[in-house]
């Protein structure tokens, strides 16, 4: 029994100091500055307004600022794991708090997509949204397939015999219809998505005329009539009526011609509207300046005459000049340069 504690006492001192020596090597999660962090948990930040150690900067350069990473990080996990936790998908997560530092972005926070005509009725009705495994087990070859796409279950090329049913037409192609069906149902699955796209967008999606179904309803027979007829050259014009046809009001878009003897006022704001779509992009002429600096320009240019004129003017007046003197009617010049009246 000695030997047995013996040998006890030496395993739990051994492992004792093994776990010593282990924890030496991990830091303590507490961690004491001069100065208090600033912590924005929102943004994951941490600001350090503490002073550096020149000493220790200069001597040891990487391993100093690493020493401050991390205890600046470490205090900022320790305000983490104060916020309630939850476990999403195996994995625990913390709902970050709104930030408190106004960082700048290059772009605009996304809007929120609004939701489908197919998330909506879920939302009413309650329908929660389960994953479904890639691959689904297949009894006749005995091994996993894709659920969809190519070599899956629903594949055209995976059926090299169909079953014909009962009421059915027994020389119809069913290769061709199923791939009739399968080509339908992806074409109404794009258009709903453009559907979607155009309503979160705000615009509107073309109609497609009449969208084909199994069972089609009288309206719905009646309206693929008008459509087929409408759709020559002379809309339906000259096509010939069934017995008992009803006629179909209201139903599609017409084209919508402007007079061609109209208002004026009408004209000249389509006209501006396209100038104005072709000058768009370009800068704006403020006219009020121009016409300012129009104004200025010839202002000075007067004044610059009159000041020439006036110069012209006092040479002309000076002693010698024979442009000065006038041509007075009655008088001639004498020998000496009087005048004189004649005689």
């Amino acid at each position: 029994m000695e030997a047995i504690s013996s040998s006890t006492n030496e395993l739990v001192e051994k492992v004792l100091k093994n776990a010593a020596e282990e924890q030496k090597k991990f830091k303590s999660i507490d961690v004491s500055r001069d100065i208090e962090l600033n912590i924005d948990v929102g943004n994951l930040l941490a600001v350090d307004p503490n002073t550096l150690n020149l000493k220790a900067y200069g001597t040891k350069k990487e391993e100093y600022l690493a020493s401050l990473a991390r205890d600046g990080t470490q205090l900022l996990f320790n305000d983490l794991w104060k916020l309630p936790v939850q476990r999403v998908d195996e994995a625990i997560t913390v709902k970050l708090p709104e930030p408190t530092t106004v960082l700048p972005r290059e772009k605009h926070v996304p809007k929120k997509r609004p939701a489908t005509k197919w998330e909506q009725y879920a939302k009413v009705k309650g329908i929660q949204k389960r994953r479904k495994p890639g691959k689904i087990w297949d009894d006749e070859e005995q091994k996993w397939i894709p659920r969809y796409g190519y070599k899956s279950k629903n594949d055209l090329k995976r059926d090299w015999l169909l079953e014909v049913p009962d009421n059915a037409d027994p020389y119809e192609d069913q290769f061709g219809k199923k791939k009739k069906a399968k080509q339908e149902r992806v074409a109404k699955n794009e258009l709903q998505r453009l559907r979607n796209i155009a309503r979160q967008r705000k615009g509107k999606v073309p109609g497609v005329g009449l969208t084909p179904t199994e069972n089609p309803s009288k309206s719905q027979i009646n309206k693929a009539i008008h459509l087929s007829k409408h759709s020559t050259a002379s809309i339906g014009k000259f096509e010939n009526k069934l017995p008992k046809e009803p006629d179909v009001k209201n139903l599609g878009k017409r084209r919508k011609f402007d007079p061609v003897m109209g208002s004026l006022k009408k004209e000249q704001d389509l006209q501006k509207d396209v100038i104005a779509g072709l000058m768009r992009g370009k800068p704006e002429m403020n006219v009020t300046k121009a016409v300012n600096r129009q104004i200025r320009e010839e202002q000075e240019g007067a004044a610059a005459e009159r000041r020439t004129g006036k110069k012209g003017g006092k040479r002309g007046k000076e002693k010698g000049s024979r442009k000065a003197l006038p041509k007075t009617a009655g008088r001639k010049r004498t020998k000496g340069g009087k005048r004189g009246k004649k005689r």
